[in-house]
């Protein structure tokens, strides 16, 4: 995808990338695993306390909590969560634990969360490649829920599916991921009602796609880390 507007007189072209890492279905234990990581990151808090960290690099429960602006309390029981799920590890430096973003992942989800932010606001500043702008509270608010509306088993499984195949029908839908015709075709009319689908006619046939956003970044990410790790149990 190329990008080219005028800034200060002078034209500049950005070049932005997503290549999808979407070859084939996750393990189902994997995918219960990423699910369940995804869960823990539809929460504002939760998803602001990443993202600082995914800014400052490794950081201490009392440098988040003035970050977040929250009780460290509150704080530390998000971070044992967040690293439960393996989205963050820690390491001591003397008496001090500091946490860190675990691996490319979730990091690699904010580099595209920032490009969707600034395709859909039309600032630049957020499509520049290596750039780590914090974003506005109301957006991670809107991206928590959206992840919480599609962090459910069933529904990764039929998203996972269509980035895989590009398009599909329902049945096609249930027998790849083996599920119920009718609670996949539940699903897809939740996915659908949510903006996460689209879906058009083809002779009798009603065949759905994947539509771009946070929901396919999400499942590309993951598939990009399940694909980097050498011992797949360390997902």
């Amino acid at each position: 995808m190329r990008v080219i507007f005028i800034e200060n007189q002078t034209k500049k072209d950005y070049t932005v990338t997503m290549s999808t890492e979407v070859k084939g279905q996750l393990p189902v234990d994997i995918m219960k695993k990423a699910v369940r990581g995804m869960t823990y990151m539809a929460h504002p808090l939760r998803l602001r306390i990443l993202e600082y960290l995914d800014i400052k690099g490794s950081s201490c429960v009392s440098d988040i909590t003035k970050a977040v602006r929250e009780e460290q309390m509150i704080v530390s029981q998000s971070l044992r969560k967040l690293r439960d799920a393996k989205l963050v590890r820690t390491e001591r430096h003397g008496i001090f634990i500091y946490y860190k973003i675990h691996e490319e992942y979730p990091a690699s989800l904010f580099v595209c969360i920032r490009k969707l932010y600034g395709y859909m606001t039309n600032d630049f500043r957020y499509l520049v490649d290596g750039n780590k702008l914090p974003l506005p509270r109301d957006f991670t608010l809107l991206i928590a829920n959206q992840i919480k509306l599609f962090a459910h088993f069933d529904k990764m499984r039929i998203l996972e599916y269509l980035i895989y195949k590009e398009s599909a029908n329902v049945s096609d839908i249930a027998t790849g991921i083996e599920q119920d015709p009718v609670k996949t075709s539940q699903n897809l009319k939740r996915l659908k009602d949510d903006g996460f689908v689209s879906c058009r006619r083809d002779g009798r046939f009603i065949i759905y796609e994947i539509t771009k956003g946070i929901q396919k970044t999400a499942l590309e990410c993951i598939h990009k880390r399940y694909n980097s790790l050498k011992n797949k149990l360390d997902f």
